[in-house]
């Protein structure tokens, strides 16, 4: 059976194999549908076996192996899609690479054994297979690269424009005072001011330091020592009430919910939580904020009362950067650098920890951060409760 035969015929099994391939290496939380697995993969094998059956000329077998087959003028192809749906979801151009390697190998692996060795025929059905997967992954890279670009310069826009509103604040206050004509009263406001602009900027540029860490080799770095959750939690709603002083707090925590944690990682985790919930509310209702210990973990409910999220947009709103694209359809308010809650579920993942999301219109959004107890802690919980 010819290869381009033999791809339409085991089609079903083909792509089995893709989707169990596509499992295995799609980015940890990336709780992929059948349908976000298989995607293009179906529509890319029928092209290319539509392809095989078509005469070539030379300069076009060159073109295709360099992904430059399509007409100008095309619509976008599915490899091209592929490579867009791909970036989305956080693959990695190694694992999008990996994906084709996998497709050719078993396509390859179930057909060789059905047809003779040597034959002529099964040498160009291979040459033009090949030449129609390395013209899907070229279309795939491609794409995939022009979306990356995108988010970054994206991303860079929204980062000059969100520094530049309390760099602004920050400027004018300075002008204020060096002229020198300021009435005692207002200098208290405008020290406000400073103080809340320079809070903005310093959770900026935290976030950004948190995201660069993350995505080098060896992680979040950690410095685990005795500590209280509620002091961490105090401190990070002080630091909320600033950025956000519209805004009401209210902390309700159990005594002696100590554990072996890192408090600097910890303040940065529930300090993303409580801006984000302080960004979200509305109605001037109150953020909630309940700590209790349970039978292995501490837990943390972050609540606010604002618009609520999709069910199937929870996970998308832990992405970082590709947040700012609006195909995922999760409200923001203004800019924001997608970075925020990102950065506190990798916090609670050095930690052995998790945070989730729960959203609807008649309990508002909650963000629940789990911590695992430790033994040390267990001592230390044991002298604070008396």
């Amino acid at each position: 059976m010819k290869l381009s035969d033999f791809i339409c015929a085991h089609m079903d099994e083909i792509l089995q194999h893709w989707d169990a391939f596509a499992r295995k290496i799609a980015p940890p939380g990336n709780q992929l549908s059948a349908r976000a697995l298989r995607d293009h993969a179906q529509t890319m094998l029928v092209h290319i076996a539509r392809g095989m059956r078509e005469s070539q000329t030379p300069e076009e077998q060159r073109l295709k192996s360099e992904g430059g087959g399509q007409n100008a003028g095309s619509t976008v192809s599915a490899a091209a899609e592929h490579g867009i749906q791909r970036q989305t979801k956080d693959f990695t151009l190694l694992q999008l690479s990996a994906e084709f390697r996998a497709l050719r190998a078993t396509v390859l692996r179930l057909w060789l054994p059905t047809v003779p060795q040597g034959d002529l025929d099964t040498v160009r059905d291979l040459m033009r297979f090949n030449e129609g997967i390395d013209q899907a992954l070229a279309e795939s890279i491609v794409s995939y690269s022009k979306r990356t670009q995108q988010t970054r310069d994206l991303f860079l826009a929204v980062l000059g424009h969100d520094l530049r509103s309390p760099l602004a604040g920050i400027l004018l206050a300075g002008d204020m005072l060096a002229q020198g004509d300021v009435r005692p009263e207002k200098v208290a406001q405008l020290g406000a001011n400073l103080a809340r602009s320079a809070h903005v900027m310093r959770h900026i540029v935290d976030d950004l330091i948190g995201y660069t860490r993350s995505q080098l080799a060896e992680g979040l770095p950690t410095a685990p020592e005795d500590c209280d959750l509620r002091q961490v939690l105090e401190s990070a709603i002080a630091d909320a009430t600033a950025t956000y002083p519209g805004n009401r707090f209210e902390l309700r925590a159990a005594q002696g919910l100590v554990g072996r944690y890192d408090p600097t990682r910890l303040y940065q985790m529930f300090l993303n939580l409580l801006v984000n919930a302080g960004r979200h509310s509305r109605d001037q209702a109150p953020v909630i904020v309940q700590a209790c210990a349970e039978a292995d973990a501490y837990v943390v409910d972050i609540t606010n009362q604002g618009e609520p999220i999709p069910p199937d947009k929870l996970e998308s709103i832990f992405r970082p950067l590709v947040q700012l694209s609006d195909e995922d359809g999760v409200a923001r308010s203004g800019t924001s650098l997608g970075l925020g809650l990102f950065i506190a579920r990798e916090v609670a993942r050095v930690h052995d920890g998790s945070i989730t999301a729960s959203s609807s219109a008649s309990d508002g959004t909650t963000f629940t951060v789990t911590l695992p107890r430790s033994e040390a802690g267990e001592e230390r919980r044991a002298e604070a409760v008396p």
